[in-house]
């Protein structure tokens, strides 16, 4: 499973507001690896800048000196519509008749193909394949004497999920789809303000949240302040309940509450699901290290980290040779021999999503002398594919759609198996069930999709004129 994108905003006419994105970039880093991009004005235009890899790799002290002004946004990519390839990488920039516009999107509109075409046929070009440049030009296409009009427009249009920052000569903007999928917050900053995916970026940046953009919302921002509007309404809401398992980081607040207790009581509800008798608890790093500890707290089980992980294998354009594929997961994680030798374990992760990283680490850990291991998994079986915004799998590929709890037991090699409870997840994340988007565990999704949808649908159409972006 990869994480959904990252995306940051800022006004701060007092502030180097390059320099501030790209650090609250490198703290949403977590969000997507595969190309990162920031763009500025000062009012009298747009500057860009894009590239391929972590943010670290894209930008340096010349890169963020081409970026004046005192509004940015900026974008960490993972792909989920569109292939990772520079063209795609964002924010993506467009004009119109209104003006210049720069648009970084976190989530997955579900129909871009048919919006595409539409826009196609009215004679609009398109440089990416990503059905970001999709909402950019529908917005660009809408009816509208102004961008909030523009943009409420474009909404009532888009279906899926969407968390947007936006950047006009004058306006930084930030907009929530109805369904409120993806997480979008807000915050001030020494005069200004500032939007990101996850407070998190705004605690790197000496600020913290005020608030979460609410499912629906439309905010501008400018030198008069923050206003906001309502761009398009919806019964509905949809919070991707695996913001709070895995995606989001465990010091970010969402739907008001701190990711770290939710995973708090993820182990704690675990333990009291299927306890076992055992040596020690370790948990997968890092996303399973919380609910590892509360699981070890609940159930008396010492913890231990036996297993380490090298923080610092991200994505690399070097290809590994066949001795170093052939490691695989050994390449990321460590396990502490003289710890585990002869103990009974148990072993807490995130997730099982297609099957094939876990066997790899119980092997690990199998080698390093482990007597038993007990796997246990903070969400409950994944059968359903996601399209908001997450490139999960196909559902063929999803081990739990294919296998019973025992049979994936046996693939993994796993002594005992226990996922939690979807009970036992909506009790620790602590909002009302009707709010979550279960779609991925249940097959309930918030709208209508075809489950035979694809990612790459929009690279399989014919190409249009290349026209560069002024």
């Amino acid at each position: 499973m990869h994480e959904s994108c990252g995306i940051f905003g800022v006004y701060a006419p007092k502030e180097d507001v390059a320099r501030l994105t790209f650090f609250a970039l490198f703290a949403l880093q977590h969000r997507g690896q595969e190309s990162s991009g920031i763009a500025t004005t000062s009012g009298d235009g747009i500057w860009l800048h894009t590239g391929m890899g972590l943010v670290s790799h894209v930008f340096d002290e010349a890169a963020l000196g081409r970026l004046p002004g005192t509004m940015a946004i900026g974008h960490n990519r993972y792909s989920t519509a569109g292939s990772s390839r520079l063209a795609n990488a964002q924010p993506v920039v467009v004009e119109g008749p209104i003006g210049k516009m720069a648009l970084a999107h976190n989530g997955n509109i579900v129909n871009a193909l048919p919006l595409h075409q539409e826009l196609t046929d009215k004679g609009y070009h398109f440089n990416t394949t990503s059905d970001s440049e999709v909402i950019a030009r529908l917005i660009l296409d809408s009816p509208g004497n102004d961008w909030v009009d523009k943009i409420g427009h474009a909404m009532g249009r888009l279906q899926g999920a969407y968390s947007l920052v936006i950047l006009t000569n004058d306006k930084l903007i930030g907009v929530r789809d109805p369904l409120g999928v993806r997480p979008l917050c807000l915050g001030k900053l020494n005069g200004g303000w500032v939007l990101a995916s996850e407070s998190c970026a705004l605690d790197h940046i000496g600020t913290g949240i005020l608030r979460e953009v609410e499912p629906g919302e439309i905010v501008v921002i400018d030198g008069g302040g923050a206003r906001t509007y309502q761009g398009a309404a919806s019964d509905k809401r949809a919070l991707c309940v695996f913001e709070f398992i895995y995606f989001a980081r465990p010091d970010s607040t969402i739907g008001g509450r701190l990711l770290y207790h939710t995973r708090e009581a993820m182990g704690r509800r675990l333990a009291q699901e299927y306890p076992v008798e055992a040596d020690l608890v370790i948990g997968v790093p890092d996303s399973a290290t919380v609910a590892a500890h509360a699981y070890s707290k609940e159930s008396g089980i010492p913890f231990a980290e036996g297993l380490l992980k090298n923080r610092y294998v991200g994505r690399t354009f070097i290809q590994p040779d066949q001795k170093i594929r052939e490691l695989g997961v050994g390449i990321k994680f460590n396990p502490l021999r003289e710890l585990l030798a002869g103990k009974r374990l148990v072993v807490v992760d995130d997730s099982i999503v297609r099957g094939t990283t876990t066997p790899h680490v119980i092997s690990l850990l199998r080698k390093a002398g482990a007597r038993e291991i007990h796997m246990r998994v903070c969400a409950p079986p994944i059968c359903y594919p996601c399209f908001f915004g997450v490139d999960m799998a196909t559902r063929w590929e999803l081990i739990a759609a294919r296998k019973s709890v025992p049979q994936i037991r046996e693939l993994i090699g796993a002594d005992s198996l226990g996922y939690l409870s979807l009970d036992g997840l909506i009790w620790a994340v602590d909002l009302p069930r009707q709010n979550l988007c279960l779609a991925c565990l249940m097959g309930n999704y918030p709208i209508p999709v075809q489950l035979e949808m694809d990612k790459l649908a929009l690279e399989a159409l014919p190409p249009t004129e290349a026209v560069p972006s002024k």
